[in-house]
């Protein structure tokens, strides 16, 4: 057999027909691989943006996509959906490379994902959940807020509904039980509209999309005012399936974003976003999450 260095004499070529046969499927098999480096070459990288991520904004969206396109040197495709749980069913059956999602699906499928990242805000990967009422309401605190109509963001939103269920799971009630009525905006910032327009009486809302919406809104939030602060919790992280935690894309991924803070493109992104860096996550971080989570779960 010649050596993987040396070019075949003509006896291979005109030798018997298996042996061209050989020849041609080894030829076809190089040829199928080339095809397969150039495909894998061009894979796109599929990031996914629940509503934590202020997807209003075209110009952060259009950075971050450039940011991360030149740093993985793919083609990268962000990919929104109106909820969480749409985002998290992609996440968990490997149609996303990752995801920007909250800390309670993080906690929910702890066992199924893995954090990529975790952005630092205010110079933690720490965030607090907000309870706001319209700015001249005479409410005082919490028990103020029974039988209101009240917003949340998102059945599976750590701040925008979990940390309020967790409180009324302490005092042994529910949403239905102590609010005359609920809904679900489906976005943090549509709390805060509901509230400062007079559509709900109450909201719960992330406290860092409120902090950042009052720079840039600050009519709509003045419009509103704080009534209560949760404890500091796990900032909405970056994750991706278990089964790709090892994979070279997603090792890419995660120096991307922790270089953020050191690219041009990077800091303009990082800027409008208003955070500070992306960092490596700590999961002990989300566990004051999980503990509310396991409050909810046992009300039954």
């Amino acid at each position: 057999m010649k050596g993987a260095g040396e070019r075949p004499n003509r006896s291979n070529f005109g030798g018997s027909g298996l042996d061209r046969r050989r020849f041609l499927a080894v030829g076809a098999t190089l040829l199928a691989a080339g095809r397969s480096s150039r495909a894998q070459a061009a894979e796109t990288v599929r990031f996914g943006l629940t509503p934590v991520f202020l997807t209003s904004d075209l110009e952060l969206l259009e950075s971050l996509k450039a940011y991360l396109t030149a740093q993985l040197d793919r083609p990268v495709e962000l990919v929104q959906r109106r909820t969480y749980q749409e985002i998290t069913a992609l996440l968990l059956s490997e149609q996303l490379t990752a995801a920007w999602i909250c800390g309670f699906p993080y906690v929910q499928y702890r066992d199924h994902l893995e954090l990529v990242a975790v952005p630092v805000w205010r110079g933690k990967p720490l965030y607090q959940s907000y309870l706001i009422v319209p700015r001249d309401r005479a409410a005082q605190g919490f028990a103020d807020l029974r039988g209101d109509i009240h917003a949340f963001s998102d059945p599976d939103s750590n701040s925008g509904y979990l940390v309020t269920r967790a409180l009324l799971a302490e005092m042994r009630e529910t949403p239905s039980s102590y609010f005359g009525k609920f809904f679900f905006t489906y976005g943090h910032r549509n709390v805060v509209r509901a509230v400062a327009s007079g559509l709900a009486e109450s909201g719960s809302v992330d406290g860092y999309v409120w902090e950042v919406m009052r720079d840039l809104e600050p009519d709509l939030t003045a419009a509103t005012r704080i009534l209560r602060h949760s404890e500091w919790l796990g900032f909405p992280p970056i994750a991706c399936a278990r089964s790709l935690r090892d994979t070279a894309m997603v090792r890419r991924l995660s120096r991307a974003l922790y270089h953020m803070a050191a690219d041009e493109t990077g800091r303009r992104v990082l800027e409008m976003l208003r955070l500070d860096a992306f960092a490596p996550a700590d999961p002990e971080i989300f566990n004051g999450i999980a503990a509310k989570y396991d409050l909810v779960k046992s009300m039954g």
